[in-house]
Parts: structure tokens; sequence; C-alpha cells
């Protein structure tokens, strides 16, 4: 077993890359092309700290050799980052590829074809592939597969390949017996070995225990594995990695704070609406009582203006009866006769006289 630096911390995979030998392995098993010669682009390297998370870019050119024997040159972006970052950041970086004149060719008329490799500490939803390889093709309408006069330079300009590397899937991938150089995905499981974090040596996540004996007669591992425990050595190397470590924590103290903050301010949010829901629910049945109220009111008030209807209507009847009365007699009818004739009791006829 050898005692490693941890590629994951941004300073040691940045001093990994630098070593052209190291970025055309790493880089060249990535693609699963022949990439004979990679250079470190000028000024493209970038380690963003401004917002919520370290987000490292490497930028290289790479000239390839094709099937056909032919060769071409492309530009790989490189992304890595520990935590879980905005899509829009990493479109943001690409957009600048795109927008950048060093990157084209044809003298200007074309952009150098690209690939974006991701290197991410953190998994992408429920997908279990630790390499998940996302290329473009183009379709007629018929959504038929089109090969003829591809690749295009201007077709290739406008769109790009992705390679996602999800670091926490690398675990034991490593099965390759010792002996030489290995091709293929077996390749690939080895040169991703380096990154796998079940390696690491208990809480101090800054190195990882490598067997060594893994890589041995495989001249570019044994390589980047001396690389590697280097920069384990490298008091100044250790000192940038605490200093990430903790800018990293902080980070992550921040956004558990924020989880938690979120949490309760979601808890919150569905107590208030469960309120709002019960208050909205009485307030509906106070308006449907109220209804109601108004109903009945409605109703009382009808029946009141129906009895006072009644009560004109009996005393304009009371009003007509008591002139015949009074005229019945005038003309020397007796109260006995009056309440004969109208069918009144002789009480009746008497009040009305009075």
């Amino acid at each position: 077993m050898i005692t490693v630096a941890n590629p994951i911390y941004d300073v040691v995979f940045k001093y990994l890359m630098e070593d052209k030998r190291i970025a055309r392995t790493i880089l060249s098993a990535l693609l699963k092309e022949d990439i004979i010669e990679v250079d470190l682009r000028p000024h493209e390297y970038v380690n963003d700290k401004r917002d919520s998370v370290s987000v490292l870019r490497i930028d290289f050119g790479a000239r390839v050799r094709r099937s056909d024997g032919s060769e071409q040159l492309i530009l790989i972006e490189l992304q890595k980052t520990w935590l879980e970052t905005e899509t829009l950041r990493f479109r943001q970086y690409l957009g600048v590829q795109y927008d950048n004149p060093d990157n084209m060719q044809d003298g200007g008329e074309h952009a150098l074809p690209m690939v974006a490799v991701y290197l991410l500490g953190h998994r992408v939803g429920d997908i279990d592939e630790p390499v998940l390889y996302v290329k473009h093709k183009a379709y007629n309408y018929d959504e038929q597969l089109v090969t003829k006069g591809l690749p295009d330079p201007f077709v290739d300009s406008l769109t790009h390949d992705s390679i996602i590397v999800q670091i926490p899937l690398l675990r034991g991938h490593l099965t390759h017996q010792p002996g030489g150089r290995t091709h293929g995905k077996e390749r690939l499981d080895r040169v991703l070995s380096i990154f796998d974090q079940s390696n690491g040596e208990g809480r101090n996540k800054r190195v990882l225990n490598i067997d060594d004996s893994m890589y041995s007669g495989d001249d570019d591992m044994e390589h980047i594995i001396q690389r590697l425990a280097m920069a384990a050595g490298d008091s100044k190397l250790r000192q940038d990695m605490n200093i990430e470590e903790e800018f990293i924590s902080a980070i992550e103290r921040r956004d558990t704070e924020i989880l938690h903050r979120d949490y309760a301010l979601a808890k919150q949010k569905v107590l208030i609406d469960e309120q709002k829901s019960q208050i909205d629910e009485q307030k509906s049945q106070i308006d449907e009582q109220k209804s109601q109220i108004d109903e009945q009111k409605s109703q009382i008030d009808e029946q009141k203006s129906q009895i006072d209807e009644q009560s004109i209507r009996l005393a304009r009847k009371d009003e007509s009866l008591k002139k015949s009365i009074q005229l019945l007699s005038a003309a020397n009818l007796s109260p006995e006769a009056i309440a004969e004739s109208l069918s009144m009791s002789i009480e009746e006829v008497k009040r009305f006289l009075q």
C-alpha cells in the first residue's frame, strides 16, 4: 500500500493534470481516443469560488489520431467540482469557449470540435452509471440517422459531446490484475480508480491508500501514482489542501444551515397554509350562515309585507262596511235588521254605529 494525495482536491488535481503525460493518459481513457499530444491552453485555468461552490476548469488542446490515420485538433473543457452546482454555471463556461476567437479554425470560419468533461463529486439524480457519455447525432425529418457528409466542421462547431463522471460511484471498479497496459473499459476503470474515495484514510480525506501493486508494469499508471505520492509529501500542497478543505467545509456547514432553515420554513409554511385553509373553511361556513340568515330575513320581510297588505285590505273593508251600516241606520233600519241583512252579529253592527 502507498499513501497518495487525494486528486479530488482542486490543488492536487491541477498539479496532476499539469503533467502532460498524465493529462494524455487520463483524457485518452475518458475520450476512448488515441491522443497524440495534449497542451494546457494558456490562461484557461479557473478556480471559481465566488459563489456557492468551488469549480475547477482546465481547458486542453488535444491532437487526436483517428482510426483512418488522420489527425484532428479538438478542444477539451474539463470541469471538476466537489459539491452540487448550478447547471447554468457549466453552461456559462461553455458559452465562453464558444465565444473565444482562439478556438476557431479554418481562418475563423469554424470552431474547434469540443468535448466537455465533468468530474463531479456528487451523483446526478438516479443515474447509476459511473461514467456517462452524451453524444450528439444527426437525424432527418423521419428520425432516420444521417451519416453521409458527417462529421462536418459546421455541425461540429455548433454541437459538442459530453462525458460525465460521478466520482461517488467509482467504488471498487478496479478488478484487473497487475501486468502491463490495459485497454478499453478496463483501462478507464484503472485510470479512474485513483479517484476512488473508498480508499480514504478515515477522517483524513486529503490522502488515499492505494495498492500500487495493482498498477505494476503499467508505466503510465505508475507515473500517476508517483506524482500523487509526491503531492502527498509536498508541504505547500498539503497546506493548500487544508485551506481548500476549510473552504469546502464552510460551504457544507452553510448549506446544512440553509437546508435546516428551508426545512423549518417549509414546515412553517405547511402549518400556515393549513391554518389558512381552516380559516377559509370557517369563513365559508360563516358566509353560508349569513346567507341563510339573509334568506330568512328576506322571507320574514316578505311575510310582513303580506301581513301589512292584508291589514290594509281589512281596514278598507271595515271602512266600507262601516259606511254601509251608517247608511242603513240613517234609513231608519234597526241594528237587528241591519245585522240580519248583512249577516252580521248585532254586536259587530253596534260597534260600527258607535
